[in-house]
């Protein structure tokens, strides 16, 4: 059974080709559909992609909702067209494509730009200067090479259209992120707060983008898993714990750096940062501190980590600020997160739309006397005078008297109503400053949004483990996962074929699965081919039941250990205590003594 490698670990750069290739021989993820020739943008998760993705899901549910003590919702995938009108999906949720007008194949024009020139950033660009940017350089098709110069780009927006209900159906949208979900019923969930800021939401589940031009397998699909925290606060009073995050140290590439000639990441603690005034907002700088070492831990290589800020051209509609966690693939950086203040835009937008109230009420410490500008219309005169619009005119002139009580000064008061003016006497105003004690006041929260690509970082996980060494004389490739995401954490092996070996294996699988942990057994082939096999899943041990096992009281099984591929003998009897403890870190195999 000896396997001793021969050579040191290589660590030789991995290519995607390879991944997605080890991906679909060992069920990862491959392409959907493929008995009907497949469909762009949609992939299905094999066995163990299904179980690596549901493991980072579970260490991201335990790190930013238990951990943080968040709630967690799970709401639908479909959602009414007023909820992306109220969003700004409706008008702003756009990628700019460009037409070939010769094979007709649809691209997305900046990824054309920004593959074909030294533009890294062309998304930010305005569609004028990228259809400039174009025929400067006489980009051509992807797809044909017919030349692109000339060619009209126009915005196409990313959302699923879908019709809810039959006949005259209302219209519908695939949610094209999970955040709506937890916006419009924050209603309810500040009750389950029990009104009382700070607290967060959380939620995992799917999102859709009708992408111009899926690519590099589950990096850019229309169909994907996202990992989103809104995190509520009140501006004025709430502040993070940065004492507990203060010392994490952290690779930046703030804006000022990407904008300059010589620019370059930076690395600095959190406290550092916030400090200097590089990472603005503090509460965006804590949860970049929660994220790092969490990355860290399910697997991603912090040698090709980093923090990117949003230029300002790039930003989303609703984010005051924005930080990238990033990783890079094969000499290319891929973001994995976005972390957005959102101040109290999407709040404040469905307030507005629907009607209801998204506010949270501050208690004062001592109740306040305030002077408030009110009015009560004389609808008498309202509703002749104006008709069906006198509801729209009372509402015009109560947002009037909050903001400029000087505006009924003189007999008559101006308002605007569709775009054309109108005057209305003051008296039939009802207009009045009156002094009043208030209690508290109502407050729109400020929303904090750390969102977390789980299919990106899953590849991330798989690409950054990727590893090629020599065993025995035998090339070998292995991924070198963690043990908290590992799709499989044991296999189990009989040596031979052998109906006692294989009882006592089947019986100690058994065992370890009551332990609570994900076993393999598998008694086909040699057990050098077996060893590869899990190896290339990247199990990280494997036990292999031989006939000291059997024929001797407690004759122990061999315990190999994946990386080095290095072997311990260790009884039965602790085995699932033992295996469950490394699982946990509680400890090192290195330090188990034979």
């Amino acid at each position: 059974m000896s396997d001793d490698p021969q050579a040191d670990a290589g660590e030789a750069e991995p290519t995607s080709e390879k991944l997605v290739e080890l991906a679909k021989r060992r069920g990862y993820f491959f392409q959907s559909s493929g008995a009907y020739g497949g469909v762009g943008g949609f992939y299905t998760f094999g066995p163990q992609g299904a179980a690596l993705k549901g493991n980072v899901e579970d260490a991201w549910r335990d790190r930013f909702a238990v951990a943080e003590g968040n709630m967690e919702i799970d709401a639908p995938t479909i959602m009414p067209e007023p909820v992306f009108e109220a969003s700004g999906h409706l008008d702003g949720f756009d990628d700019m494509l460009v037409e070939c007008p010769e094979c007709g194949e649809s691209h997305r024009a900046d990824h054309v730009v920004e593959d074909n020139t030294e533009y890294e950033d062309a998304e930010s660009l305005p569609i004028p200067e990228v259809e400039e940017v174009i025929a400067e350089y006489e980009l051509v098709c992807p797809n044909c090479g017919a030349g692109l110069a000339g060619q009209a780009v126009e915005t196409f927006n990313l959302m699923f259209a879908t019709n809810i209900g039959p006949g005259d159906s209302d219209p519908g949208y695939m949610r094209p992120e999970t955040a709506q979900g937890i916006f419009v019923e924050f209603p309810r969930l500040k009750e389950y707060a029990r009104n009382q800021l700070p607290f967060g939401v959380t939620q995992i589940g799917r999102a859709y983008r009708n992408e111009i031009s899926p690519r590099r397998s589950i990096i850019r699909t229309r169909e994907f898993t996202q990992a989103e925290l809104e995190y509520f606060i009140d501006p004025e009073e709430d502040e993070p714990d940065l004492d507990a995050v203060e010392d994490v140290e952290v690779t930046l590439y703030p804006a000022s750096e990407q904008n300059a000639d010589d620019g370059e990441e930076v690395r600095m603690t959190i406290g550092e940062a916030v400090g200097e005034g590089v990472i603005t907002s503090p509460w965006v700088a804590y949860f970049l501190g929660v994220a790092k070492p969490w990355y860290e831990a399910v697997g991603v290589d912090m040698d090709r980590f980093r923090f990117r800020q949003h230029l300002s051209g790039e930003r989303a509609h609703y984010a005051a600020d924005c930080w990238d966690a990033e990783s890079e693939i094969d000499g290319n950086w891929i973001e994995m997160a976005g972390f957005a203040y959102r101040s109290d835009y999407d709040l404040s937008k469905h307030a507005e739309h629907s009607g209801d109230r998204f506010t949270v009420f501050r208690q004062y410490d001592e109740p306040k006397t305030v002077e408030r500008a009110t009015v009560d219309p004389d609808m008498s005169y309202l509703g002749p005078e104006f008709g069906g619009d006198a509801q729209a005119v009372v509402d015009e002139l109560e947002a009037l008297a909050a903001r400029d009580r000087e505006a009924f000064e003189g007999d008559t008061v101006e308002i605007d109503l569709e775009g054309e003016s109108h005057e209305v006497p003051v008296e039939k105003t009802g207009f009045a400053v009156e002094e009043q004690t208030e209690a508290g006041e109502h407050i729109t929260p400020h929303v904090i949004e750390p969102s977390f690509g789980v299919d990106r970082l899953v590849y991330t996980v798989l690409h950054h483990a990727y590893r090629e060494d020599e065993v025995s004389g035998e090339d070998r490739t292995f991924l070198e996962l963690e043990p908290e995401v590992a799709p499989t954490f044991v296999g189990v092996f009989p040596l031979q074929t052998d109906d006692e070996l294989e009882a006592e294996a089947q019986a100690i699988a058994a065992e370890l699965r009551e332990a609570g942990l994900s076993v393999t057994y598998d008694e086909s082939g040699n057990i050098g081919r077996r060893y590869r096999r899990q190896d290339e899943v990247g199990t990280p041990f494997c036990v292999t039941v031989d006939f000291e096992s059997i024929e001797q009281e407690d004759g122990g099984v061999t315990v190999r250990e994946r990386d080095s591929t290095d072997q311990k003998r260790l009884p039965i009897d602790d085995l699932a205590e033992t295996l469950s403890a490394i699982r946990a870190g509680d400890l090192e195999f290195e330090d188990l003594e034979e």
